[in-house]
């Protein structure tokens, strides 16, 4: 569910306190907030984004802004899907 239009997005106060301390290419931004959303003041810049383990780095493009910060930083990390059948596909795809 979308935020109310009256209250306008959410940006981390302290995140836009560094933004503005900082040129885009300086730098990456240390960040932990996922929720905040990404403005147009953002662009250019690269924000090291917290994902519950480590910091994935997230280079802002004009492509990204109204989306969220933690949508570029997966938290779970897929490996593959298992079984026989995968395994004779694996054996298939390395003959050839």
């Amino acid at each position: 569910m979308s935020r109310s239009l009256k209250k306008g997005p959410f940006i981390d106060p302290k995140l836009m306190k560094k933004i503005s301390k900082i040129k885009p290419d300086e730098g990456a931004i240390k960040t932990w907030s996922r929720s905040s959303v990404i403005s147009p003041e953002m662009i250019g810049y690269t924000f090291l984004v917290h994902n519950g383990k480590e910091f994935i780095e997230v280079k802002v493009i004009e492509d990204m802004v109204g989306h969220r910060l933690g949508e570029f930083s997966p938290t779970r990390k897929f490996i593959k899907h298992g079984g026989k059948m995968q395994r004779e596909l694996e054996k298939k795809a390395i003959s050839k």
